[in-house]
């Protein structure tokens, strides 16, 4: 297939930020080579596919899609397909058995080939018809590039780790111009049993302080006012590289150039809960722009289940934890997500949860069900018909521990409503479904996971804007509220005798 025969290039991007994130810088590097982006796959002469394979639902959904794309070149309607992303790093040339119609492959470190990728540049490690980019680790992924691994400008001020080398700066943004994501590491050091995330994007790599500096410098000039700052494990930050000052410094350093800007939210996404020191607290605590809101992926409650995830913490210690944070936080908003049904989970295991979120009541909270996986511990334990979960419990256990946190989350919005509550909320746009109403978010809605604001107004309300609304009611999860500027107000005057 030649270069010249792809003028037209549509994307879709699966699973999660970080992945978006990857999928934003191979859109901006098609577009500087002069591909047309097409948002209509009918309008496209090649698709790429950027894939998630967390867990094994996520592999059905790339795979039903790439199938769907494979589909349209068979039909004579697209030239090239290209897949890229997690599922390809995880399996690798598996997916030419599952799909033989894909043309190329890229792996998470090798995103920088899109170009040849698309264009069908006979190089990589497959034959011509079939090339594909998919270097093992990180390190290879340097060195192929010419890389000095041993620079202290790429390891870090101490040189113990390689850091995060990839460019995130040249960037398509696919979310709105108010808010974008901001990533500040890859990879995670952590050896959690159920999770992949290791053996796809590999140790933890942390961008150097400076770099995140001057992304977070271009975005707030191209209109940002939200930073979400993601990574696996975003309480880890700088410590592989000899960031001494870690994610205080960091924060500190992203605060400074919001408040540079005129002000914004600068939001902690995916936060680890054994590395929360005090001076991380009281960053948070303390900076004008660090939204207070943290989210914390605990996973499970019970001591017997913490160990055998291999959370290296206790039950115990996350209350511990999320009580000082409640108490050195003031106004803080807590999101975590947990795991039904990990192997050998029983119905006390499964009790203890339930009554650990009773007790915490959560701002927000998403439930998984657990998902074997191969290569991993927990992958194995599963294997064991003794642990073995049946799907039927899982769903049962999902469905108890989300009605519970639903009826925590409606009486909280509720209470916030009878409060008539003020608050200044980030207008996101208008809602298909609602095109009178608009919708914003509150600091302690983060985009796209959590609830939302629905704001009644009689003036037109510009995306990106905050906006002060006292809150007048709730629906579910979701507020209503209306702008504060808008009621009426009685002025009161003194009289004279």
């Amino acid at each position: 297939m030649s270069s010249e025969q792809i003028r037209k290039v549509a994307f879709v991007s699966l699973g999660c930020p970080k992945n978006l994130v990857d999928s934003e810088a191979m859109l901006a590097d098609l577009a500087d080579a002069g591909y047309e982006l097409v948002s209509d796959h009918a309008d496209a002469d090649a698709i790429v596919v950027n894939t998630c394979g967390f867990l094994e639902a996520s592999k059905d959904e790339s795979i039903s899609v790439i199938k769907e794309a494979v589909a349209r070149k068979e039909a004579g309607s697209l030239n090239r397909v290209i897949v890229a992303g997690c599922l390809v790093q995880r399996h690798r040339a598996k997916i030419l058995d599952w799909v033989p119609g894909v043309d190329a492959l890229l792996g998470v470190f090798d995103r920088d080939r899109i170009r040849a990728a698309v264009s069908g540049a006979e190089i990589g490690g497959g034959d011509d018809e079939k090339p594909w980019w998919i270097a093992a680790n990180a390190m290879q992924a340097a060195k192929d590039r010419g890389i000095d691994t041993t620079d202290l400008t790429v390891q870090g001020k101490d040189g113990r780790g390689l850091g995060y080398f990839e460019n995130d700066g040249n960037r398509m943004r696919l979310t709105p111009r108010h808010w974008s994501y901001l990533r500040i590491s890859e990879g995670c050091n952590q050896n959690c049993a159920f999770c992949t995330i290791p053996s796809i994007r590999g140790k933890m790599r942390s961008k150097p302080l400076a770099k995140i500096v001057q992304e977070a410098e271009a975005l707030m000039a191209s209109g940002c006012f939200e930073l979400n700052l993601i990574g696996q494990d975003t309480t880890s930050y700088g410590l592989d590289i000899g960031e001494r000052g870690g994610l205080v410094e960091m924060l500190g350093a992203i605060n400074d150039v919001v408040s540079a800007h005129g002000g914004g939210w600068v939001r902690l996404m995916y936060a680890y809960p054994t590395n929360f020191t005090d001076d991380m607290i009281d960053a948070i605590a303390s900076l004008d722009n660090v939204v207070k809101y943290i989210d914390m992926p605990l996973q499970h409650a019970s001591d017997r289940m913490l160990s055998a995830m291999r959370r290296d913490v206790t039950a115990g210690a996350q209350a511990a934890l999320v009580e000082k944070l409640r108490s050195r936080i003031p106004g803080l908003a807590l999101r975590t997500t947990f795991i039904t049904g990990f192997p050998g989970e029983t119905d006390e295991d499964h009790a203890a949860l339930m009554e650990f979120i009773e007790d915490v009541q959560f701002d927000a909270m998403g439930v998984f069900r657990y998902s074997r996986e191969p290569g991993t511990v927990a992958g194995t334990l599963d294997g064991d018909p003794s642990l073995h979960v049946p799907d039927e419990i899982k769903a049962i256990r999902e469905g108890e521990l989300m009605l519970l946190q639903q009826e925590i989350a409606f009486e909280n919005a509720s209470w916030v409503a009878e409060q008539e509550s003020l608050f200044d909320v980030l207008v996101d746009g208008s809602d298909p479904q609602m095109p009178d109403l608009v919708v914003g978010r509150c600091y302690h809605q983060a985009p796209e996971v959590d609830s939302r604001t629905i704001i009644e107004s009689k003036t037109a309300l510009v995306p990106g804007s905050l906006v002060r609304c006292r809150v007048v009611g709730s629906d579910g999860y979701d507020l209503l509220a209306r702008p504060e500027a808008e009621f009426d107000r009685t002025i009161r005057l003194p009289i004279s005798g």
